[in-house]
Parts: C-alpha cells; structure tokens; sequence
C-alpha cells in the first residue's frame, strides 16, 4: 500500500468526513453555539486530527508520520472529553453524543491501527 498524497489516505478521508460532522453538530445547537470558547476547543481538535495526519504524511518517513497519527489519535480523546461537557450541559442531545463518539472512535482505532501499520511497512516510494 502506497500513496502519493495525503489526500489518498483512507483515514485522512475519514477524519475530513469528522470535522464536516463537527460542523454539523455545531450549527444545529444553538446552546452549543453559545459557549464560544467551548465550540473553539471543539473545531480545533476536531480539525487537528485532519491537519496531524496531512502533516505526518508530508513528512515522508513511517517514523514521522506514525508520531503524528499518534498526535492526531490525541485530539480525538480531546473530542470525546468535549463531547462530554457539552452533554452533561444539556448542549446535545444523548442521540448526537452517541453518534459522534461512535464516529471518533472508529477513526481513533484506525489510527492506531494504521499507526501500527507503518510502524511495520513502508507506505513511501523509494
């Protein structure tokens, strides 16, 4: 398996997918909305999963990029707390909880199992 840009990779794919549903999350709560410093922390996180895992790529070493996914893989813990803080503040609902910590989990698991992955292979062209 070998890429030729970071918009090739199936988890980066998956992660850009995950900001859009942040996004989503967020124009459909208004209580959310209102807590600026809260929904700042969430885009952030979100979107630095998307941005480790382009940048891991450019780095153009397993070595480096597997450190990145592992960057990535901690904003998505950072999603799950935030998650957390706005359900337990009434600012989503128990069925938009549910739905976006299933989805941050699976890319969690995909980049430690991908992580995993380039630790053994090589993904770059020699």
């Amino acid at each position: 398996m070998q890429y030729n840009q970071f918009e090739d990779v199936p988890i980066w794919q998956e992660a850009r997918l995950f900001v859009n549903l942040i996004y989503k999350l967020n124009k459909e709560n208004p209580k959310l909305l209102r807590d600026y410093s809260l929904v700042d922390q969430l885009k952030r996180a979100s979107y630095s999963i998307l941005l480790n895992i382009a940048e891991g790529f450019e780095r153009g070493s397993n070595k480096e990029f597997a450190n990145f996914l592992n960057i990535a893989k901690g904003s998505a813990g950072e999603v799950r707390a935030i998650l957390y803080i706005s359900l337990d503040n009434g600012y989503i609902t128990r069925e938009q909880f549910d739905g976006v910590k299933k989805s941050v989990l699976e890319i969690s698991t995909h980049l430690a199992n991908f992580r995993k992955f380039l630790l053994k292979n090589s993904l770059y062209k020699k």
